[in-house]
C-alpha cells in the first residue's frame, strides 16, 4: 500500500467513524425525548418477555417470583406478570419498575394480584 493509498483510507475510516456517531448522537436523543414523562403500561396477565419488549430500553427492571418457591427468574418467556410498580398510567420513574411473576400455567397468589 502506498502513502497516498493509505491517506485515503484513512480519511474514509475517520468519515465513517464521524458520521456513525453523528447517527449515533440524533438515534439517543430521539430515545431520550420519547422517555420523558413515560407511563407504565399495564403488565399484569402479560408474558415477561412483553415487559422488556415494552418498556424503554435503559429502565431498570426488578423482577421477583411471587409464587413463594423463590426461584429464580432466568428464562422471560416462561414467566408471566402478576403485580407491577408502579401502577397502569403512572409515571415511571428514576426508581425503576418492579413486577411479580410466576412460571406459566400458575396461578397469581392473592396477594400478588392486590
Amino acid at each position: 500500500m502506498t502513502a497516498r493509498t493509505a491517506a485515503r483510507a484513512a480519511r474514509r475510516r475517520a468519515a465513517t467513524v464521524t458520521a456513525g456517531a453523528a447517527l449515533a448522537l440524533t438515534v439517543s436523543a430521539g430515545v431520550a425525548g420519547a422517555a420523558d414523562g413515560a407511563r407504565m403500561p399495564e403488565l399484569r396477565g402479560r408474558g415477561l418477555m412483553h415487559v422488556f419488549s415494552t418498556l424503554d430500553y435503559r429502565t431498570r427492571v426488578d423482577v421477583t417470583d411471587v409464587s413463594g418457591h423463590r426461584r429464580h427468574v432466568l428464562w422471560p418467556m416462561s414467566w408471566k406478570v402478576c403485580s407491577q410498580y408502579p401502577a397502569a398510567g403512572r409515571p415511571v420513574g428514576d426508581a425503576g419498575v418492579r413486577v411479580g411473576v410466576v412460571k406459566n400455567g400458575e396461578k397469581c397468589p392473592r396477594s400478588a394480584t392486590g
